[in-house]
């Protein structure tokens, strides 16, 4: 069985429009499926940009699939503490 090609964005410091294009790139470089990928702060950041994405710019050509949220532990041994993280799934539609 073969697997579908699906792109990553991991979004983080930069302004949020860098990572619509970065997303809207990928798509029309024929990529079915974009995860965009957050954690802390910018979690709220990658929010956004799905929803620009798909209410702007790839309006009826892509949908939000999937949403994924979590935790993870970061830092040193001893000194480790608890991070929110997001994944966000876009696909293309089959119109």
């Amino acid at each position: 069985m073969a697997t579908e090609a699906a792109g990553e964005i991991k979004v983080g410091a930069k302004p949020t429009m860098h990572y619509v294009l970065a997303t809207v790139i990928q798509f029309n470089q024929g990529i079915k499926r974009v995860h965009i990928k957050a954690r802390g702060r910018a979690i709220s950041k990658a929010v956004d940009a799905a929803q620009i994405t798909v209410s702007r710019f790839l309006k009826d050509k892509v949908e939000i699939k999937d949403v994924k949220i979590g935790s993870e532990e970061v830092g040193e041994p001893g000194k480790t503490r608890t991070v929110s993280t997001i994944e966000i799934v876009l696909e293309q539609t089959e119109k």
